[in-house]
């Protein structure tokens, strides 16, 4: 096969800055210019911003995703070897800061469709031990939020969105009460990584929560412990958003659901092209959820996933495989990590999932391409 698109990108972070371009530096040379690189107006009007977007009362920006989480953890009043349940099915980050704060993640399996949390699972991984769950938004659509906010409360338990992958995304209950993900549970959490939906131009992100004594907490944890300035509380951590990362993130805020549009016409479009492809499975997406899409994620079958990859290589295709090695298979988490049976969907899961370019800029020849391409290997392999 031609590749006539030579320049396919996973996320095509240039371009996207392109389209923005004037706004972005104009943002970025105010602040240079005001010389207020830390805590500037732009922090607290981004967090007003964001609130406003989330229907949610308050937004404690951070330093990045990962922070975000082990603060709202660290605001719980947990103590070292209480078990926390997450999926294990997701990025290294949800799991770590459990780790570094002494307590126990405890390994659940995901739905083979979804990616997400295993509401079935969750009650049989409860024991008197048990404080938190974490269900993980993955690849941009929610986890079944009102069953496990029902387990939740039957067992008295804390529930922390990390909604890193879903900014954007709209859970519907049976009532039809609609929220945003991330002001589902008690506490929400987000990275602003470059690559996400929501991305700023290095590290970032926040925390949310309808608490008013939950965000005091949270608040004064990200700035050393402090209640005012040289008078510490508790004991905290050094976690903010810049100004410079706050004034790109006011600009790229005003975009966000146009560009989720976008997203999902590109999903739309890749279901279209690959629905009857016999080889691959495309995502599911469920009823009580919207899809942003941050990723596009395929389930490649007969263990072809390796050799596809490699196919789309060879013809300038990236690709990424998310996430290659479970959690509970991790040397980092031996003797401090709790896994719930066999995992059988998880491991599954990480030998055929294969995510293909996805973001807003990608155009509808590029898309053509690719599933071209991906055609004419299950093609190649029947000969």
């Amino acid at each position: 096969m031609q590749n006539n698109n030579h320049d396919i990108q996973m996320v095509d972070l240039q371009k996207q800055y392109v389209k923005i371009q004037d706004e972005i530096d104009n943002a970025i040379l105010h602040v240079v210019h005001s010389t207020n690189f830390i805590n500037g107006t732009e922090v607290n009007q981004f967090a007003s911003n964001l609130s406003s977007y989330l229907g949610v009362s308050y937004v404690i920006p951070c330093a990045n995703g990962t922070d975000a989480l082990q603060i709202a953890l660290m605001s719980l009043n947990l103590v070292p070897g209480d078990e926390i349940i997450i999926p294990s099915f997701t990025y290294v980050a949800t799991a770590e800061v459990i780790g570094l704060l002494k307590l126990k993640p405890v390994m659940v399996d995901v739905n083979e469709d979804n990616f997400n949390l295993n509401i079935s699972e969750i009650e049989n991984a409860i024991t008197v031990k048990t404080k938190a769950i974490v269900p993980v938004h993955l690849f941009g659509q929610c986890a079944d939020m009102e069953q496990i906010l029902e387990i939740a409360e039957k067992h008295n338990l804390f529930v922390i969105e990390d909604a890193a992958q879903a900014m954007g995304a709209v859970f519907e209950n049976k009532n039809g009460i609609k929220k945003k993900a991330g002001t589902i549970g008690h506490i929400g959490c987000t990275s602003f990584f470059p690559s996400k939906n929501l991305g700023c131009y290095g590290d970032g992100g926040a925390i949310f929560t309808d608490d008013k004594n939950l965000a005091e907490k949270i608040k004064m944890i990200a700035n050393h412990g402090q209640e005012k300035k040289y008078v510490h509380k508790f004991i905290g951590v050094n976690s903010r958003l810049d100004t410079i990362q706050a004034s790109i993130l006011n600009i790229k805020l005003k975009y966000l659901d146009q560009q989720n549009e976008q997203r999902l016409k590109a999903a739309d479009l890749y279901n279209r092209l690959l629905s009857n492809v016999t080889g691959i499975k495309v995502p599911t997406r469920e009823f009580y959820t919207s899809h942003v899409f941050h990723q596009y994620t395929i389930r490649v079958k007969h263990y072809k996933r390796d050799s596809l990859k490699k196919y789309l290589e060879k013809n300038s295709i990236p690709s990424m495989i998310y996430y290659p090695v479970p959690l509970s298979e991790q040397e980092a988490f031996k003797g401090i990590g709790k896994i719930m049976g066999d995992l059988p969907v998880t491991s599954s899961l990480c030998s055929s999932v294969l995510s293909l370019p996805m973001h807003p800029e990608l155009t509808e020849s590029e898309q053509v391409f690719i599933c071209e391409t991906i055609k004419s290997f299950f093609y190649n392999e029947l000969l």
